[in-house]
């Protein structure tokens, strides 16, 4: 229920909760199905990509005089490149792109799902949430990214300061990588 509403929300902020809010019921079922230690992996991966897109929202938001609104932040990747390709790294790793962190710990659930015979109604479940993640993901992407802008003063927009920039380039290094087994 939370990414169907994910789905139909333009507040920023309540799209980066609900989509939490489903990670955190996909948490749960990998509970229930007896999968532990793949849960913690699994909310410790999703901490660190979501915690860089809270703090690329943000800033954001703080930027913009506090407005929430996703019609109004479209196009805002234009003036801001890089908080924008930070939020791209956060939201491709929520959606599981192959090779960045969230895909890891995606890839170890299909695989739990698929062995544990865990049945064809959670796997569904599953497949749907993905689903509906992958659609609010890429509308937060387009909107941000490639849409027309909608706020008149962009040019407004500060660069980031060193206080915000490291945390952000580490958190995007470890959005990237930190599910891989390399590391």
């Amino acid at each position: 229920m939370a990414g169907l509403g994910a789905v139909f929300e333009n507040d920023v902020k309540k799209v980066i909760a609900l989509s939490t809010l489903s990670q955190l019921g996909l948490i749960i079922s990998i509970l229930r199905i007896g999968g532990y230690l793949l849960a913690f992996y699994h909310l410790i991966i999703h901490a660190i990509f979501k915690s860089l897109i809270f703090i690329c929202a943000g800033f954001l938001i703080h930027q913009i005089s506090g407005t929430q609104d996703l019609r109004i932040l479209g196009g805002v990747g234009l003036f801001c490149p890089l908080v924008c390709l930070c939020i791209n790294v956060s939201t491709l790793s929520l959606c599981g792109l192959p090779f960045i962190s969230g895909f890891y710990s995606k890839d170890i659930i299909i695989d739990l799902l698929t062995s544990s015979g865990a049945g064809l109604g959670i796997f569904s479940v599953f497949i749907l949430s993905c689903g509906l993640t992958a659609i609010y993901s890429i509308r937060i992407l387009t909107t941000l990214g490639i849409t027309n802008p909608g706020y008149k003063s962009y040019e407004r927009l500060g660069d980031l300061n060193i206080n915000i920039k490291v945390p952000i380039l580490v958190l995007a290094l470890g959005g990237i990588l930190g599910g891989s087994r390399t590391i």
